[in-house]
């Protein structure tokens, strides 16, 4: 497949572009400054630069994509609106270009169901009014808009991110988070999102994935 990945020289995107590279696809790399793209260059890797913001400058990376990642997100927990922006850029270069699959990473943060009495009524709730306020903003105002773009969307939701190795094994619930949802490395976030690809019973839903 021709894969689309923007933010893909952060840490997520790192994973998405090595793994879809290693499983055969041809990936289109969307970075800002592509000296900070770590992946060796390859055949079947396009390396664009441009500006996500601006859908005119992302929509030739977009054209002919079968699927369009994102992987876009901000550095720490300050007031911002990247992610909301970015996909909205996104979804409009899609438009453009007649992409119709789109991968949204959010985060578990946004939901509820399915969690611990402890994790729902208790932790989530001081996390979302403090330290994670804008955060969770951000990731519930990307939700919305990418809902109602009328594409094929799939929002991976996942705990805390980490680098370390992959465990190779992961836990899924769709429309509902899970038991002990606390983390996941971003090497079995990346796994699940690109063996979801093109799966038709996660278009239109939200999947929530842990280690």
């Amino acid at each position: 497949m021709k894969l689309t990945i923007l933010g893909a020289s952060g840490a997520t995107g790192t994973c998405l572009v090595t793994q879809a590279l290693a499983a055969g696809h041809s990936v289109a790399a969307v970075v800002r400054d592509p000296a900070r793209l770590t992946v060796p260059a390859q055949e079947r890797l396009e390396v664009v630069t441009a500006n996500v913001m601006d859908p005119a400058a992302i929509a030739p990376a977009i054209k002919d994509a079968d699927v369009v990642i994102t992987a876009v997100g901000p550095h720490g927990t300050a007031r911002g609106t990247l992610r909301q922006d970015s996909t909205l850029a996104i979804m409009r270069a899609m438009r453009m270009t007649g992409a119709k699959r789109l991968m949204v990473v959010s985060g578990s943060i946004v939901a509820d169901e399915g969690e611990s009495f402890y994790l729902r009524y208790l932790l989530k709730p001081v996390v979302r009014r403090t330290f994670l306020r804008y955060v969770t903003a951000d990731f519930a105002a990307t939700e919305a808009d990418v809902v109602a773009s009328g594409l094929e969307w799939t929002i991976f939701r996942p705990p805390s991110l980490n680098d370390k190795p992959a465990k190779g094994t992961y836990r899924v619930a769709v429309e509902r988070n899970l038991p002990r949802c606390f983390s996941i490395t971003r090497s079995d976030l990346a796994a699940c999102m690109l063996r979801m690809l093109d799966d038709p019973a996660t278009v239109g839903k939200h999947v929530c994935v842990a280690n």
